[in-house]
């Protein structure tokens, strides 16, 4: 299927590893021109150099976009941006007893204030060209608060508000804002948590792997973490011209684990 992204940018925050990554490949590969971002020169270096002959062409910016003045310099160096995919997000087990102020509004500043701050700088000119893509990579913790992430699960909630009224906000315009909710995925910060895990129950992470979802995830439908490249060919989707109708939509790729129909 050709998604028609050729002629696109696209901007994906925290894409050095993991979700972002991967969709920065898919978006590549179908041809657009994709800005990575990650917090170190180094990193960032390195997610271009194996993105390089992916198909279209990859740039790279290092920046902590949770920082304004960052996300200003990102939009000043880069301004004709066509899909902005909101990867960028932090997460850490701790018991809500333990989460102090501080973490509170370092998550809300990472995981949704820098989308929030990037939408509006990038929106006027989507508006001018009356089209665009904005994608919240939100999480089915946002539906199934993680009681050991209760400050995680918050902002993942708030990504799905955001996105939905902001698609409110553009209605009958070019412009369409969705949030992704993917589910347990094996990015290496969940590689390494449940690795942490196996090695507790002497096990390598193959073997715990089974055990972890039947435990924290019971009701997932695939039994397995989801790979990044099954999230990413959703968001690739929807960031292009055949997903039109679809909408202030939070699609799931969450491999069942919501039990819900709708």
């Amino acid at each position: 299927m050709d998604l028609q992204l050729n002629d696109k940018t696209a901007l994906v925050t925290g894409s050095t590893g993991g979700i972002g990554f991967a969709v920065a490949q898919a978006l590549l590969g179908e041809g657009a021109r994709v800005i990575v971002n990650g917090r170190s020169q180094e990193t960032v270096d390195a997610a271009v150099e194996k993105l390089s002959g992916a198909g279209g062409e990859a740039v790279g910016f290092a920046g902590d976009l949770s920082k304004a003045d960052v996300a200003e310099e990102l939009a000043e160096k880069y301004p004709d941006v066509d899909i902005l995919v909101n990867n960028l997000g932090i997460f850490e087990a701790v018991s809500f007893d333990e989460i102090t102020d501080d973490d509170w509004e370092r998550f809300f500043r990472t995981n949704v204030l820098s989308g929030v701050r990037l939408s509006r700088l990038y929106l006027p000119r989507m508006q001018k060209e009356n089209w665009g893509r904005i994608i919240f990579i939100s999480s089915e913790s946002a539906i199934q608060i993680p009681k050991e992430m209760i400050h995680y699960g918050m902002t993942k909630s708030a990504q799905i508000s955001v996105a939905r009224g902001l698609a409110e906000h553009l209605a009958g315009t070019g412009i369409t804002v969705n949030s992704v909710l993917p589910g347990p995925t094996k990015t290496p910060g969940v590689v390494d948590f449940v690795t942490d895990l196996a090695k507790r129950e002497g096990k390598t992470f193959e073997e715990y792997e089974p055990d972890f979802i039947a435990s924290e995830r019971p009701s997932s439908l695939i039994q397995r973490l989801a790979e990044p490249d099954e999230v990413a060919s959703m968001v690739a989707y929807l960031s292009s011209p055949l997903a039109s109708a679809t909408n202030g939509a939070a699609v799931r790729v969450d491999g069942g684990v919501v039990k819900s129909a709708f």
